[in-house]
C-alpha cells in the first residue's frame, strides 16, 4: 500500500513537481493530493481549480496549469488511488468510487467556487463529482476526454483488455504507459527524459500498475456493464450544466478521444468556448503546453466576471 517514497525522486524528477503532499483518509487508503494556494490569501474566500487527471497519468500531468495559477487560485490536484503518490488499490475500483472519493476529498476540503479541470477519464469522475455538488461548481474546463458512454473504443484499447494478454502488457510490461509516452503526442517526437521519467515512475512494478489496467478494464462494452450506466447518468446530466461557463481545449488528433467526443460535448454545451488544436494529440498540455495554459489563462480571465456575479 505505500507510496513512492519521496527520496526516490527529489534528486532526478522532483523539481519538476515542486509541491507538498497532502493526504486525506479513505478507509484506511492514503489518497494523495496537492493543495496549492497563494500564500496571502484566506483558502475559505480563494476560487479553487481542481485538477483531475486519467489514465495513465497522475496529479504531475497538471505541473505546469498548476505552477502558473498558483498565485491566483487555489490549486488542488488529486491521484486517484492506486495512482500517482496516493496508496494502492485496496480493491479493484470502478469510476463510481472514484466519483465517490472525488466528492470526498471536495466536501472534506470544503471546496467552493471551483473550476474544474479535466482529462481523459478526469472528465467522467470531474462531471460526475460536479453533478453530485453543482452548487459549489462555477465553471468547467475539458482536454480530450468523454462524459457519456463509449460508442467506439480504438484496437489499441481493446487489445489491452485481453484478459492475458492485457494484463501482462499492462502490469507485466507497464505497456501501456510506456506507449502513452508517444501515442498521446503529434506536435512533439517526445517528452523530456525527465517528465517520462517522472509518469512512469509511480507504476514500477506489477501491484502498482494494477490500477492503470483497472482503468481500461472498466471502459464498458455494453449496457450490462455497471460503468455503462455510470456514464449513462452523467450524460443525462450533461444539460444541468449548460449554464456554466465551459472552456473545451482539443487536440484533434487524438486517436482515442476523437473530434466526435468534443462534437458531442458541444450538442450539449452550444455556448462553450471552443478550442480545435489541429495538429495535437491527447495530451494536449504536453503536446502543446504554451497554447494550452494561454487558452486556459485568457478564458479564466473572461469569466472572472460572470461567475462572481453569479457567486453575489
Amino acid at each position: 500500500m505505500a507510496r513512492l517514497p519521496k527520496s526516490e525522486y527529489e534528486s532526478t524528477w522532483g523539481p519538476l513537481y515542486p509541491f507538498a503532499s497532502q493526504t486525506l483518509d479513505l478507509s484506511g487508503s492514503a489518497y494523495h493530493y496537492v493543495d496549492e494556494s497563494p500564500t496571502d490569501a484566506a483558502t475559505g474566500e480563494t476560487p479553487t481549480l481542481l485538477f483531475v487527471h486519467g489514465n495513465p497519468t497522475w496529479s504531475f500531468h497538471w505541473r505546469q496549469l498548476i505552477l502558473a495559477n498558483r498565485g491566483q487560485y487555489r490549486c488542488i490536484a488529486p491521484d486517484h488511488l492506486g495512482c500517482g503518490l496516493s496508496d494502492l488499490q485496496p480493491r479493484p475500483l470502478s469510476l463510481a468510487d472514484h466519483i465517490d472519493h472525488l466528492v470526498e476529498l471536495i466536501e472534506q476540503l470544503d471546496l467552493r467556487r471551483i473550476t474544474l479541470v479535466a482529462q481523459d477519464w478526469g472528465g467522467s469522475i470531474g462531471i460526475g463529482a460536479v453533478l453530485r455538488a453543482k452548487d459549489r461548481f462555477e465553471r468547467v474546463a475539458l482536454y480530450n476526454t468523454g462524459a457519456f458512454p463509449p460508442w467506439f473504443i480504438p484496437w489499441r484499447i481493446r487489445v489491452c483488455r485481453w484478459p492475458v494478454f492485457g494484463r501482462l502488457a499492462l502490469q507485466g510490461c507497464n505497456a501501456f504507459s510506456r506507449a502513452a509516452l508517444r501515442m498521446t503526442l503529434s506536435r512533439r517526437r517526445r517528452l523530456d527524459p525527465l517528465v517520462e521519467q517522472a509518469y512512469l515512475a509511480p507504476y514500477h512494478d506489477w501491484r502498482s500498475r494494477a490500477a492503470v489496467y483497472q482503468f481500461v478494464k472498466d471502459i464498458p462494452l455494453s449496457d450490462k456493464h455497471p460503468t455503462w450506466q455510470t456514464l449513462a447518468e452523467i450524460e443525462r446530466g450533461l444539460p444541468q450544466l449548460a449554464s456554466l461557463p465551459q472552456l473545451l481545449v482539443w487536440g484533434m488528433r487524438d486517436w482515442c478521444f476523437r473530434p466526435e467526443c468534443l462534437n458531442k460535448f458541444a450538442e450539449f454545451w452550444p455556448q462553450a468556448e471552443i478550442h480545435r488544436l489541429a495538429d495535437v494529440g491527447h495530451w494536449a498540455v504536453e503536446d502543446a503546453p504554451e497554447e494550452s495554459q494561454q487558452l486556459f489563462a485568457a478564458w479564466l480571465q473572461r469569466t472572472t466576471t460572470a461567475v462572481s456575479g453569479a457567486t453575489r
